[in-house]
C-alpha cells in the first residue's frame, strides 16, 4: 500500500469528521435561534392583544372581548373585537408604534383596518424603522363605529434573515473546505518523488526509486528522472505489457508535447543500464507496446 493512499484516506476521514462536527454546531445553533424566534413571536401576539384592548378601551369599552389573535400568513395577524367600535387614526398609531415598539422583531409593518361585512380597508398606514419612511394618512379623523378587523403585516424579522444567513454562510464554507481539502489531495501521477515504494528489487537488480538508482551486482548505476520513471511503471507491472501510448501519456504529458522517438531513446537507455543482468530485458511487443521481461 502505498504511503500517499494512507494519507489520502486519513485525511478523508479527519474532513468529514470536521464537516460533522461543523454540522451538528449549526444545527445546534440553529435550533437554539429557532426558540428564541419563538418566544418573541408569542410575545408578538401578547402585544397584538394588548393593542386591541386598548383600542376598545379608548372607544369607552371596558367589557366586551378582544377575540382571539389570528396568524392569518407567516409574517401577518389579525386582530378581532366582539363588539362593534369606534377609533381614531392617530390614537390607533400611536398605540401600534408604542406597544410595537417592545416587539424586537417588529421594526416595519402595515396596518390596516377592515370592514367585517366585506374586508374593504377602512383605514391604513405603514410605519418604518426609519420615520421618514412611515406612510401615515387621514389623521385626526373619526372613523364611524363599526365592526371591524385590524390586520397586521411584519415585514420579515431580521432574525430570520440572521438565522437563515448564517446556517447558508455555513454551509457554503463547508463546500468551500471540501473543495479546498479534495483539491489539495487529488491523486497525481506516478513519480518516485510522490510515493514511498522503498527499494523493488527484480531479479538481481535492487531499484531505488526515490534515489534514482540501479544496483546491480554491487555496482550503483545512476538514473535520470524520466529514466526513474519510465522504469518504475515496468517495475510496479512485470512481465505485462504495457501500451506504448499510456507510456507516452505517463511520462510526456505534462510537458505539452509527446515525441514518439522520446520513448524509443529512453527505453534504448534503460536496455543499456539493465544489461549487466541477463534475467531481465525490455522487449517489444509488437503493435502493443513494451513488457519488462524478468526471467526466473
Amino acid at each position: 500500500m502505498f504511503y500517499s493512499r494512507n494519507l489520502l484516506s486519513g485525511r478523508r476521514k479527519y474532513l468529514w469528521g470536521l464537516i460533522l462536527l461543523l454540522f451538528i454546531s449549526i444545527t445546534c445553533v440553529t435550533f437554539s435561534m429557532t426558540g428564541s424566534d419563538d418566544f418573541d413571536i408569542a410575545r408578538r401576539e401578547v402585544l397584538l392583544r394588548k393593542i386591541g384592548d386598548e383600542l376598545l378601551t379608548q372607544s369607552g369599552d371596558s367589557k366586551s372581548r378582544v377575540l382571539p389573535v389570528k396568524k392569518i400568513a407567516g409574517n401577518e395577524y389579525q386582530i378581532n373585537f366582539e363588539n362593534e367600535l369606534t377609533f381614531q387614526p392617530d390614537s390607533l398609531v400611536n398605540t401600534t408604534r408604542r406597544l410595537l415598539a417592545k416587539d424586537p422583531l417588529a421594526s416595519d409593518y402595515i396596518v390596516n383596518v377592515l370592514n367585517c361585512s366585506n374586508s374593504s380597508v377602512a383605514y391604513g398606514y405603514a410605519i418604518s424603522n426609519k420615520k421618514r419612511n412611515d406612510i401615515i394618512a387621514c389623521r385626526g379623523r373619526v372613523q364611524p363605529r363599526g365592526c371591524y378587523m385590524i390586520n397586521i403585516k411584519f415585514k420579515p424579522a431580521a432574525i430570520n434573515t440572521a438565522k437563515s444567513g448564517y446556517v447558508l454562510g455555513s454551509l457554503s464554507f463547508l463546500a468551500l473546505v471540501g473543495f479546498v481539502f479534495f483539491r489539495s489531495v487529488k491523486p497525481r501521477k506516478a513519480e518516485p518523488g510522490n510515493q514511498n515504494t522503498g527499494i523493488l528489487t527484480f531479479g538481481s537488480v535492487l531499484f531505488n526509486a526515490q534515489e534514482r538508482q540501479l544496483v546491480i551486482d554491487k555496482n550503483t548505476i545512476d538514473l535520470t528522472g524520466t529514466e526513474a520513471r519510465l522504469l518504475l511503471i515496468f517495475a510496479l507491472s512485470p512481465n505485462q505489457t504495457i501500451e506504448r501510448s499510456r507510456l507516452q501519456k505517463e511520462i510526456w504529458e505534462d510537458e505539452g508535447v509527446i515525441v514518439g522517438r522520446s520513448l524509443d531513446m529512453f527505453i534504448s537507455k534503460l536496455r543499456k543500464k539493465l544489461e549487466p543482468d541477463p534475467n531481465i530485458k525490455i522487449v517489444v511487443i509488437r503493435g502493443k507496446g513494451y513488457k519488462l521481461e524478468i526471467s526466473s
